[in-house]
Order: C-alpha cells, then structure tokens, then sequence
C-alpha cells in the first residue's frame, strides 16, 4: 500500500473533473491529452494540447508548454498518466491526473470539443 501511495505522489496528484475544471477555468492549468491523434480528434476537452504519450514520453526533455502552469494530463482512462507524470514531476513540474480520464469526463456528461 506504502508503494503505490508513494508512486501515485512521485507521478502527480489525481484530480476529479470537478478540480480540474475549477483549475482550468481559473487559468492556473494547462491541459494535455496524451492520447493519440485519432482519439484526440473524436472529442476532447476546450483547449487541450494534444501531445501522444508514445511521442511524449521520447521527448520529455523538450517539454517546455507554459513552465508556469500546473500540468493536467489526460488520457483515455487514467492509467498511462503516471510514467508521463513522473517524469515531469522530476522536471521540475507541478502534475495532476485527472482520474479516469476521458472516461470519467464523459460519464460526467461534461463538454468536449471535435
């Protein structure tokens, strides 16, 4: 348990949508889907940066979008976040996840954008 509490910190904390809008719409937070470009373009949230986690994840020391905003990463369901979120945390970024990704954004029956 110790483990993954540990893992789940060193990758970013997870946020609901609820905290993530809130993040959004107060422009602390910049968005990044890390799904590929075909899921991307079937619905995403309002201005998400697309940047797919195979690309993302050979690029890191490039990463570079808005150092002064907090990192939201989204994907599909949540669970490639956190390698992606490790890394920048160890960037020097401040991450969050948004819990079950599209997913759960969806479920939520909140916005998205094609």
């Amino acid at each position: 348990m110790l483990y993954f509490w540990n893992e789940k910190r060193r990758s970013g904390q997870s946020i609901s949508t609820h905290e993530a809008t809130r993040l959004i719409n107060s422009d602390t937070a910049v968005l990044i889907d890390i799904r590929e470009a075909n899921e991307f373009k079937t619905g995403h949230i309002a201005n998400a940066i697309n940047m797919p986690y195979t690309k993302m994840k050979n690029n890191l020391s490039q990463f570079d979008v808005q150092p002064d905003k907090t990192v939201i990463l989204v994907d599909k369901l949540g669970t490639h976040t956190a390698a992606i979120g490790r890394e920048l945390v160890k960037a020097g970024r401040q991450v969050c996840r948004l819990e079950g990704g599209m997913s759960e954004w969806q479920n939520q029956k909140l916005p998205v954008v094609k």
